[in-house]
């Protein structure tokens, strides 16, 4: 893109990109002229002058507006000569959730990122972490969704994680395994035996995967996160329960990866410790 810092090289780049969006929307001058309110010999002189002037704010306006352009990329302010409505269509979207993560669309997206730091909050404990026993009794009450679907969903996570392309840090808020392993909240009523198996499973995992697999535990009452997965720099995806609310631009990416790491910084202990800690826990099961 030709540097626009001074007024002949921005009128220039308007020139240039005016007649380009014109060639591209397929309109001639004169439906343009028409559309934005000019005669035709305005718009004629606005692409033909070789000066450094540049037609008012109105015209520029109204020409991005017909043309479906932006005015900042018009006067070459940016690079992107989306406007700013489809900017934000494009980089924000959403799409209906199954209450396990069995969509074609997440797994996706764990495709997309093969090869980045893939940093996730789990609504509960990790599906790709879970027991086909514990799957079967979480999932199985729910309609649309077998329990069969959720396990296969989770071995395939898991399967991602196992052939090494690809780092996961899970953050987990404290009460969550007090809970799990105490068999209250939304644990209640889930048998000794699958938590236990469930427990010495995960402990397997995060020794088998580890540096691979960090797991991390935060203190809710200081630091709060929804769940959410941030695929690298690609993508960071809000789970509100009945939706993904995906971002794609980098500005909003990073936001997320920050407030991640900080719940990592203040965790309570190390990854490298996560095992020993969930062994000790274990013994609170009855």
């Amino acid at each position: 893109m030709p540097k626009a810092d001074n007024k002949s090289a921005r009128a220039q780049v308007f020139r240039t990109r005016l007649a380009q969006a014109i060639r591209t929307a397929g309109i001639s001058q004169s439906a343009l002229a028409r559309g934005i309110g000019v005669d035709r010999s305005t718009l004629s002189q606005a692409l033909s002058d070789h000066g450094a002037r540049l037609p008012g704010g109105h015209v520029v306006g109204a020409c991005a507006q017909v043309l479906g352009v932006s005015a900042d990329w018009l006067l070459g302010i940016s690079d992107r000569p989306e406007s700013a409505a489809d900017l934000m269509s494009n980089s924000i979207s959403m799409s209906q959730a199954p209450r396990a993560f069995v969509d074609d669309q997440l797994f996706v997206w764990h495709q997309e990122a093969r090869g980045y730091k893939i940093r996730h909050v789990p609504a509960a404990l990790p599906d790709m972490l879970k027991t086909d026993d514990m799957l079967a009794w979480e999932y199985g009450p729910h309609l649309r969704r077998t329990a069969q679907q959720a396990i296969n969903a989770s071995r395939d996570r898991l399967d991602l994680m196992l052939d090494a392309t690809s780092e996961y840090e899970i953050a987990l808020p404290l009460y969550e395994l007090d809970c799990f392993v105490r068999g209250t909240g939304y644990y209640r009523g889930l048998p000794a035996p699958v938590r236990l198996a469930q427990c010495d499973h995960m402990i397997r995992l995060s020794r088998q995967l580890y540096p691979r697999l960090r797991l991390y535990q935060f203190d809710a009452r200081r630091l709060y996160s929804a769940p959410i997965t941030i695929f690298g720099p690609l993508i960071a995806v809000l789970y509100t329960g009945g939706h993904y609310m995906a971002f794609r631009d980098r500005a909003r990416i990073d936001i997320f990866t920050q407030d991640f790491d900080t719940l990592v910084r203040e965790a309570s202990n190390t990854a490298r410790d996560f095992p020993d800690q969930l062994s000790e826990m274990r013994a609170l099961i009855r």
